[in-house]
């Protein structure tokens, strides 16, 4: 046999023994992200630069056992993944999550010193691509166990519950991100509370107006293709771009007539921002709504017609309710793009959680940066969460 042909087999023999890939592949960038990385970096104070502090400087003594988690994971690569190995993959993928929030929980006290030191002590990009590829991990298990979305949020809510474990216990106090929080905790939840308002108000008007610009979409071909060609062209607007075309007639609005001034209606503030995330949002909620009137079975509209309903009733009573899940599958995008662009909006005095990501980059503070950050990433998982739990569970009543 050619050696070619013997390599070929012998590669082919290999990949076979492997029968979990995706696993696999996660537990090599782990590994990979161990070699280059830091999993904490330490500073003499907020203002400078720190230096890596990789696994190999902070893990000694009992220590080694909160890694333990990294050898068994690769050996279940390997084993034939009946029920019984996904649910040890998503155990030790859990096991391994929290091993390493402990030990960084452990060694951020030793690092930071007492508490009026002015060392800071970061997360490292290990600890985010390992925790990231830890918590994919068990996603991916639990994903291949259940279908159902109830029982995937309780075993993601029971993987994250060493994070606000040992938030509450005060464990990662010393972090310099919670330091961080320490000195705004009023700024951080005023920031929440805004961000939270926009979101709110930006899906309600988009509800009230995408909606029936959809109904009329759907029923009207002549009104479907100028209607979508201008909202194609304001997606095509950068938010920057949108939030700076609406200062002025914005602001000439509240010149001319004061009292939209005394409503908040201005120039810069909650006003524009309102407007363009609105005008952001109708694109998707429309194509939606479109969509789901039009996947309709015309029988059923037949049957509503022949016991005498009006053509109001059978919207209200037939079309809507059969096309609510992808009226709420657009309203997901919508949510979730809406918790991005509102950083944005921070930039014409809107607040949110944008106006800490801004302060942070203008003071060089990478982790008042993340202060931000990292809960409108949580937030945007939630909100993507919530739609995806309540489709699931209108499609499957109707089973």
């Amino acid at each position: 046999m050619p050696h070619s042909l013997m390599m070929r087999d012998k590669t082919i023999g290999n990949l076979v023994l492997v029968k979990n890939r995706v696993v696999l592949t996660l537990w090599l960038l782990m590994m990979l992200a161990l070699w280059q990385m830091p999993l904490l970096t330490q500073a003499a104070n907020r203002l400078v630069s720190g230096s890596g502090v990789p696994l190999g400087e902070i893990i000694h003594g009992y220590a080694w056992i909160l890694i333990l988690p990294f050898p068994v994971l690769f050996l279940l690569c390997f084993c034939p993944q009946n029920r019984s190995a996904l649910w040890l993959i998503y155990l030790i993928s859990g096991a391994l999550f929290a091993g390493l929030m402990l030990l960084i929980a452990w060694q951020s006290h030793l690092l930071a010193g007492d508490e009026d030191s002015l060392v800071r002590v970061s997360l490292g990009g290990a600890f985010w691509l390992i925790g990231a590829l830890a918590l994919l991990c068990g996603a991916d298990a639990v994903s291949r166990l259940t279908k159902s979305s109830g029982l995937r949020i309780l075993a993601a809510l029971l993987i994250l519950a060493p994070v606000p474990i040992l938030l509450l216990s005060g464990a990662l106090d010393t972090l310099s991100l919670m330091k961080e929080y320490a000195n705004r905790d009023d700024v951080f939840n005023q920031a929440l509370g805004q961000h939270l308002a926009l979101l709110l108000s930006t899906l309600s008007f988009a509800l009230i107006i995408g909606i029936p610009l959809g109904v009329l979409a759907a029923r009207r071909e002549s009104w479907r293709k100028p209607m979508f060609s201008v909202l194609n062209i304001i997606q095509t607007i950068p938010s920057i771009a949108l939030f700076g075309l609406l200062i002025a007639p914005l602001a000439g609005l509240a010149q001319a007539w004061p009292w939209l001034g005394e409503l908040g209606i201005s120039g810069i503030g909650v006003a524009p921002a309102l407007i363009a995330l609105v005008l952001y949002a109708l694109l998707p909620l429309v194509r939606s709504v479109v969509a789901g009137l039009e996947q309709v079975p015309s029988p059923v509209i037949e049957a509503a017609r022949g016991v005498g309903m009006t053509r109001a009733q059978i919207l209200r009573k037939v079309e809507l309710p059969l096309a609510l899940p992808v009226v709420l599958s657009g309203a997901r995008i919508v949510a979730v793009q809406t918790v991005g662009m509102a950083v944005i909006a921070a930039l014409i005095g809107a607040g949110g959680f944008g106006a800490i990501v801004f302060q942070g980059l203008l003071s060089s503070a990478l982790d008042l940066v993340l202060l931000g950050v990292i809960p409108v990433v949580v937030m945007a998982v939630t909100v993507d969460t919530l739609f995806k739990f309540l489709v699931s569970r209108i499609e499957a009543a109707r089973q």
